[in-house]
């Protein structure tokens, strides 16, 4: 491959979460244009700390920008966006499934996703 060139969907399927973020991350915002970012949730029991967004919240959320029609001025407008990432075998939790079910149900576009060619898909 070229130096320089960007292969949407790679040869070798990640055979695992992390890997398949990462190229996921990599091919969206280069193809759609999309801002995205990992969104790390969890618990610190030593610090008794919980960070991230809230349960359930996507791996991968950002925003696309959206022109909207002439009637509103023609502002740009942020939509939110959020991936769940998971490989073939993976399952999401009712929370999981409930944020995506959400953030749909409020006009932003989100989704479980598998692959690379997904996740654009989703956001173009």
């Amino acid at each position: 491959m070229e130096r320089g060139k960007f292969r949407a969907e790679p040869l070798d399927t990640p055979t695992n979460e992390t890997s398949l973020m990462r190229q996921i991350m990599l091919a969206v915002s280069k193809i759609t244009g999309v801002r995205i970012f990992r969104n790390n949730t969890g618990f610190d029991s030593t610090n008794k700390v919980r960070y991230g967004l809230i349960q359930g919240s996507s791996d991968l959320i950002g925003w696309k920008s959206v022109t909207v029609t002439p009637e509103m001025v023609g502002q740009q407008v942020a939509v939110f966006v959020a991936l769940e990432v998971k490989t073939p075998k993976g399952r999401a939790t009712d929370e999981q499934k409930n944020f995506v079910n959400v953030v749909n149900a409020a006009g932003g576009k989100a989704a479980i996703v598998r692959s690379v060619s997904e996740g654009i898909k989703v956001l173009s």
